[in-house]
């Protein structure tokens, strides 16, 4: 069956449903598995639909998704652990009656997802790994979170969502996995801030370890589709369209055929232009009076 990686939704279900329709045009409605970087929610109108047609689709077998920070955001504003922001739109999740069936299912979906792309060996993750992880050690660390967050009833989940990454090694972990954009250049620490001030991007220093896998994420609107050697970035912002830039969505549909589909060049790539406007630029604080 055919991979589609696809890029952060973040609630742009009416993207989502036409790359979902481009793809079975092009392989037949069960002809591709939709493999999802995670962000399914938050920022755009169409939340519940995302995650339901996504739900639907995996448990046909035909659709994986790993965790996303607006995931993760999500379950801490369900739990009480932080406040509804004015950017946030998940209010259509928090009010429904199954918001527990919700939670469950979130909180079980995987941090990373493995597999072999021709002859490359490869793992799909929301945001980044530490650049000296083997893709043994990626896995075996996933895997150690991914009990975190699943064992026990919300108690357990709402503490360990609630620690802090400095007293708990698996929070640490998890925000990595979730939420970095870049690490030091002395012990590779990472940081949800742009590469700067000693930092540089998470993958650039990953690339220089020359690792034989091959990586999937998104997270980073702001840096764009990322198409490097063993490297596919592919959050493009859909929800961040009217920012100055338009925004789209994206999907990679690798070439099994090639022996790395990870080589370049590569133009294997599906985008669908955001339908509507969904940034709005914040409200102008008033001048005050001298």
């Amino acid at each position: 069956m055919q991979p589609v990686f696809i890029g952060d939704v973040q609630g742009c279900g009416s993207e989502l449903d036409e790359l979902l329709e481009r793809a079975g045009g092009r392989f037949g409605a069960a002809g591709f598995e939709a493999w999802l970087v995670g962000d399914l929610v938050n920022r755009g109108p169409r939340n519940h639909a995302v995650l339901a047609r996504v739900r639907e689709l995996a448990d046909a077998g035909r659709a994986r998704c790993v965790l996303g920070n607006h995931e993760l955001g999500l379950l801490a504003a369900a739990l009480g652990i932080r406040p509804v922001g004015g950017s946030d739109s998940i209010g259509d999740l928090l009010e429904r009656d199954d918001l527990d069936d919700w939670i469950d299912w979130v909180r079980g979906l995987p941090l990373v997802l493995t597999g072999v792309l021709g002859e490359r060996p490869f793992a799909m993750v929301h945001a980044a790994v530490h650049p000296d992880w083997t893709l043994a050690e990626l896995e075996a660390a996933a895997r150690r979170v991914e009990a975190r967050l699943r064992e026990g009833g919300r108690g357990p989940l709402r503490r360990f969502l609630a620690s802090s990454p400095a007293d708990d090694a698996d929070r640490d972990l998890l925000g990595r996995l979730t939420s970095c954009r870049s690490v030091s250049r002395e012990d590779a620490a990472w940081s949800k801030l742009e590469p700067g001030d000693g930092r540089v991007a998470w993958h650039e220093a990953w690339a220089r370890r020359r690792h034989d896998y091959g990586i999937v994420y998104g997270h980073w609107a702001m840096q764009g589709l990322h198409v490097a050697p063993g490297l596919r970035g592919l959050d493009t912002g859909c929800v961040h369209h009217g920012r100055d830039h338009d925004g789209f969505l994206t999907a990679w549909i690798p070439d099994a055929k090639r022996a790395d589909p990870f080589a370049l060049p590569d133009e294997d790539f599906v985008q669908v232009r955001a339908h509507e406007r969904y940034y709005r630029d914040p409200p102008t604080p008033p001048v005050a009076n001298s």
